[in-house]
């Protein structure tokens, strides 16, 4: 048997589970998006001018 085509189980489990959790986060991500929309901020106005 060759062993140069080793896999190391513990990696590519760990890799699919990082996938896995990307997943998620980009759609918990995108359900906030829609029902918190972030939009462009707005610039703070200077507002009054201090009286002396």
């Amino acid at each position: 048997m060759s062993q140069d085509k080793l896999i190391d189980f513990g990696a590519e489990r760990a890799k699919r589970v990082h996938d896995l959790n990307d997943k998620r986060l980009n759609e918990m991500r995108q359900a906030f998006e829609q029902a918190m929309p972030l939009g462009k901020p707005k610039k703070k106005s200077k507002g009054k001018p201090k009286k002396r």
